[in-house]
């Protein structure tokens, strides 16, 4: 466990109707306080404004650009994360365009950070998003943990409120995976902070 809680930002990436996915990130928010290295911060999509369309200088080139006035407390938070859990679905065997346009309006906010991955779906629980993800966050120097959380067939996992129905196979595979992200974390925060990432 690191001396000093690390700040973990669980990020809801779907932003449909009737998403599932606060479900799941309260779950996953809710083990990862108790594992106790960790400061929390739930950061939903929905509340974020993210137009799809870029600007012509793209992040990596001009980190300080200017960002739509509703994004400003997104990358605040991600830029003040030390480690980050994307919680996401499969949408047609990838992950929503919300996340990416999330993704993709940030750079420097990601690099030398831990990435670690809460999927759901219906039969692949979120895998063909994950493996996807980790492609996408190794082009922003950040670094994707091995284990992950899964739930194929989440509706069958989750009662009417909430909860899972037995909940000790994935409580445990968010231990692992909570445990590879407070060393991953403390690691590269200390990198961060004796010798900054190099420019570009």
């Amino acid at each position: 466990m690191s001396a000093q809680p690390l700040r973990l930002a669980v990020l809801v990436g779907s932003v449909r109707e009737g998403r599932f996915g606060p479900v799941v990130a309260r779950w996953f928010a809710e083990h990862a306080r108790l594992h106790n290295g960790f400061e929390v911060d739930v950061i939903d999509l929905a509340d974020v404004e993210l137009p799809l369309a870029l600007p012509p200088m793209p992040p990596a080139m001009d980190p300080g650009m200017p960002r739509p006035a509703g994004m400003a407390d997104l990358t605040r938070r991600l830029a003040e994360a030390d480690a980050v859990v994307v919680v996401t679905p499969d949408y047609n065997r990838s992950f929503p365009a919300s996340l990416k346009a999330a993704i993709d309006w940030h750079y420097s906010e990601w690099q030398a950070k831990p990435i670690g991955f809460v999927g759901y779906s219906g039969a692949s629980g979120g895998l063909l998003a994950i493996e996807q993800l980790r492609q996408v966050f190794g082009e922003l120097n950040a670094h994707t943990v091995r284990d992950y959380v899964s739930f194929p067939r989440y509706y069958l996992l989750f009662d009417e409120d909430g909860n899972l129905r037995d909940p000790e196979e994935h409580a445990a595979a968010a231990k692992v995976m909570l445990d590879q992200l407070d060393w991953w974390g403390s690691v590269l925060r200390h990198a961060r902070r004796e010798h900054p990432y190099p420019a570009r």
